[in-house]
């Protein structure tokens, strides 16, 4: 077989061959490569004849029983007469030979000749910040939001919700809060979840008087967990017999069914054998249509109710936060995940949806020679198009209740993934586009549905163009203090950021400004052992402060001696003035930079050599908002974004 014809079916799967690194230099994938991609991906491609075989089953997804069109646009392609089945049940006549235009946004059906076609109409951009004001927030790792009990949860988000209220606080963004192995306490990363659909119930209120001892700065996940799920059960066996959660049960569809089994089903093997993932389960519990698993859900069907009773509790506590936040102008902003375990809840129940052969990551660079696999997946493109996006409009949805705005992690996969074939080195992946127009279309429907605003993470090896590609749908990017630098290295004045953006001062995978003028992130380096040179490291750091405090007095919001590095709350108050300058739409400080603390929430490449996803805050929020430090760096963000 030629290597020809697997790159022919590369690029008729939207797999790029030829690419560029982030240092501007061309690469191009092997075509051992391509073979072990499109294997992944479902495409045999071992032979010409399998190739073809692939190439034909490629071109009935180029033929879409689904179109994505903005409000006017016409519909093309098609002849006769049809007609258009609007959301709302009325129908219109339709010439389609004129290629007429469609107004109503929504979800719409098309009959005509030629058979039916789903009709999606988008507006043309997203819900955005009110024209004339420029608003604030701050950003929380939900678990680390202090009370009495071990970990933050939502009780511990609507408590901080309302102070930060009080000081004029617009938004409030949070960490992820995707169900994770809800019995597993070993699998707390928010960004590794078991299904991005359902809610992770370690978040679910269960009062103030559920934990017994002292709650320490770190979380101790192995314990904590097991003491919250107890509260819950005993949550449960007092509102069982509620009538909203009757009537919750009465209409649960087969998703929450399947997701309540999974959990059941996992906490069963995971007991029994310390098993991860569905695959390790034996091979007759492997499908959620089986005997076994109806038979296993008959037998256990209280364990499945609880989890079902976890559900609905976790989405009412996290409705009380979204409560809370009501009074301000924008709310709560979720945060979705880029991906998903491929032995969860979600792969296990509708599998098809997804590249349960592939893992996603990122291509070797400065910092990452090898490259990364998150050991993760996510949706499949092709499965979108066949399905008629119904799984992202779904996972939009979910990922908006509640909140007023959502932040997209890794926004750049709504172009492109870097793609890894299960058990191959990241090396050895390639970048695969996804149909990035019709996925901006949806996201800007389902964002005025729910009235939420919509930030991308645009970080990275940005492609050319997708800034402006996400702008012109009125997705926010992300401006970030420590990335803002021109080519000589000096910090960009934040008066030219982009007005369609959120500027932040850090965020979770950053050491906050306290900790990198002091340099954490470098002891953090030496002590793990990392590769590269400490001392250079140093050297360039001493030049980076200086950098940073000239840019804030050129900005008017510093004076003075550059304070030194042990000293860096002049520095951190200066860099939140600087950063609240920006003409962006929405400001975010973090916590941890609004409240002074020097260490990360995650130190990426890393597991268990760091405490990721372990840190709280130092004190409850109604002690934090008034600490002298505190109202002073606050005084100078309203002062900044004063419209």
């Amino acid at each position: 077989m030629t290597d020809q014809a697997v790159e022919r079916l590369a690029e008729a799967a939207g797999i790029s061959i030829d690419w560029e690194d982030a240092g501007g230099v061309a690469r191009r994938v092997s075509p051992e490569s391509l073979r072990l991609v499109l294997s992944g991906l479902g495409f045999a491609c071992g032979s010409e004849a399998q190739c073809r075989d692939s190439a034909a089953a490629l071109a009935q997804t180029a033929q879409p029983s689904c179109r994505v069109l903005l409000a006017g646009e016409a519909i093309t392609g098609l002849s006769g007469t049809g007609q258009l089945v609007l959301e709302d049940g009325s129908r219109r006549d339709l010439d389609l030979s004129s290629e007429p235009r469609v107004g109503d946004i929504g979800y719409h059906r098309l009959e005509w000749s030629g058979g039916t076609l789903s009709l999606i109409v988008a507006p043309p951009r997203c819900i955005e910040v009110a024209p004339g004001t420029r608003p604030w927030g701050t950003a929380a790792q939900i678990y680390g939001l202090r009370d009495e009990n071990p970990f933050g949860d939502f009780g511990s988000l609507a408590d901080f919700v309302t102070q930060a209220q009080k000081v004029g606080s617009d938004a409030v963004m949070m960490s992820p809060v995707h169900a994770l192995f809800t019995t597993d306490p070993g699998r707390y990363s928010p960004y590794s979840p078991s299904s991005r659909h359902f809610l992770n119930p370690w978040f679910a209120d269960a009062g103030r008087d559920w934990f017994e001892g002292d709650a320490a700065a770190l979380i101790d996940w192995q314990a904590a967990v097991p003491a919250k799920l107890a509260a819950l059960r005993a949550l449960y066996a007092g509102k069982r017999d509620d009538p909203a959660f009757r009537s919750f049960i009465a209409a649960a569809d087969i998703s929450l069914i399947d997701h309540a089994r999974f959990e059941a089903l996992h906490a069963h093997f995971f007991a029994a054998s310390g098993a991860r993932g569905w695959q390790d389960w034996p091979e007759r519990y492997r499908r959620p249509g089986s005997l076994a698993v109806a038979q296993f859900a008959r037998e256990h069907a209280d364990e499945v109710e609880f989890h079902l009773f976890l559900q609905w509790w976790t989405d009412r506590s996290l409705a009380r936060a979204g409560e809370a936040a009501k009074g301000m102008a924008v709310g709560l902003v979720t945060d979705l995940a880029v991906g998903l375990d491929a032995g969860g809840s979600h792969a296990w129940s509708r599998g098809e949806e997804l590249m349960l052969g592939i893992g996603i990551g990122a291509p070797p660079d400065a910092f990452q020679a090898a490259g990364q696999n998150w050991g993760i997946t996510s949706f499949s493109p092709f499965a979108l198009q066949r399905m008629d996006y119904r799984p992202f409009i779904d996972l939009m949805r979910s990922a908006m209740r509640h909140a007023g705005g959502i932040r997209i992690d890794h926004a750049l996969g709504l172009r492109r993934l870097w793609v890894v074939p299960t058990g191959a080195s990241p090396l050895e992946g390639a970048y695969l586009r996804f149909p990035e127009q019709d996925i901006l279309r949806l996201i800007a429907l389902e964002s005025h549905r729910a009235r939420a605003l919509v930030i991308g993470e645009d970080l990275g090896v940005v492609p050319p163009g997708f800034r402006d590609a996400i702008s012109e749908r009125g997705l926010m990017g992300m401006r970030v203090l420590p990335f803002e630098r021109d080519q000589a290295g000096d910090f960009t004045p934040s008066a030219g950021w982009d007005e369609q953006a959120a500027a932040l001062t850090s965020t979770h995978d950053l050491t906050p400004i306290a900790g990198w003028w002091q340099g954490r992130d470098i002891d953090w380096r030496e002590q793990l052992g990392a590769a590269g040179d400490r001392e250079a490291e140093r050297a360039e750091r001493v030049a980076d402060r200086s950098r940073l405090w000239q840019a804030c007095e050129d900005a008017g919001v510093a004076e003075g001696p550059e304070p030194a590095p042990d000293q860096p709350e002049a520095a951190l108050d200066a860099a939140i003035a600087f950063a609240a300058q920006a003409p962006s739409a929405l400001l975010i400080v973090p916590a941890e930079d609004l409240f002074g603390l020097d260490e990360a929430p995650n130190l990426p490449g890393t597991v268990d050599e760091h405490p990721n996803w372990r840190r709280r805050l130092p004190d409850r929020a109604d002690a934090l908002f008034v600490r002298d430090d505190v109202s002073r760096r606050l005084s100078l963000i309203r002062e900044a974004r004063k419209s």
